[in-house]
């Protein structure tokens, strides 16, 4: 078992790196768009004799440190991966106190007063309750200057990229136009004003947690150009010298957006 002086050992030792890694950061190369899947809460959950809804718990408290250390090294807009259109599936046990965890961070990230909350998702598929908690988070905090946090709730790619085309023909049925017209619209740029993330730069970077290398579906149409960063840990276990390692990384990276 290790020993109180041990810890504190270890966490001066901690401290001191991240002192380090941050004072070589040059904040000029930093992104100002991150997203993040926030991916590992149930093996970590696991791994240290825990419940399922306890690693979900732990894993909500630690947004709120992730947003301090974006504001720290002035990050502007952050998307949080919080729950898919897949996890609407897992069985109601695990799927009703999840999304309870959810709206108590979601109220918890509007009554802060430092951020701009802006739900990305489909409000439909999400029972009425969180789709009430979310629209009046984007509501309540839609004066403050901060960080625009997008809390992907209900959220798939494949859904988001559906429903911007569907909004599309929408509007053009709406003004009158005429198949042909409608033909000509269809580009990326009419696309992308109907995305759920309309208006913002798309992401510079996409942190996974946990291990796994894929994106499962997150910001298929904005991460064209997106550097990614795959970590080992699990998303509650996420330090502060693991995210100022991602943004090292990414700065040491020469962008050549596809080319």
């Amino acid at each position: 078992m290790e020993g109180q002086e041990d810890v504190k050992l270890r966490d001066l030792v901690y401290r001191l790196y991240a002192r380090r890694v941050e004072g070589r950061l040059d904040h000029a190369q930093v992104p100002k768009h991150i997203g993040v899947i926030l991916d590992g809460n149930r093996r970590w959950a696991r791994a240290d004799g825990r419940t399922t809804e306890q690693g979900h718990q732990a894993g909500a408290a630690k947004i709120s440190e992730l947003l301090g250390w974006c504001a720290e090294t002035d990050v502007e807009v952050v998307t949080l991966w919080m729950l898919s259109t897949d996890n609407l599936d897992r069985p109601a046990e695990e799927l009703n106190p999840l999304l309870s965890i959810i709206e108590n961070t979601v109220r918890g990230l509007a009554a802060d007063g430092r951020w701009r909350v802006h739900h990305v998702g489909t409000l439909d598929l999400l029972p009425a309750r969180t789709q009430s908690v979310l629209k009046e988070a984007e509501q309540d905090t839609i004066g403050i200057d901060g960080i625009l946090v997008n809390v992907a709730v209900g959220y798939g790619g494949r859904q988001e990229i559906a429903d911007a085309v569907r909004s599309l023909i929408l509007e053009a049925a709406e003004n009158g136009a005429s198949f042909e017209e409608l033909a000509e619209k269809v580009d990326v740029d009419h696309i992308t004003k109907h995305l759920y993330t309309r208006g913002q730069p798309d992401p510079d970077l996409i942190i996974r947690t946990s291990g796994e290398q894929r994106l499962s579906g997150f910001m298929l149409w904005q991460s064209a150009h997106s550097e990614y960063y795959f970590c080992e840990v699990f998303w509650p276990a996420f330090r502060k010298v693991d995210f100022l390692r991602a943004l090292r990384d990414y700065a040491a990276r020469h962008r050549r957006y596809g080319f």
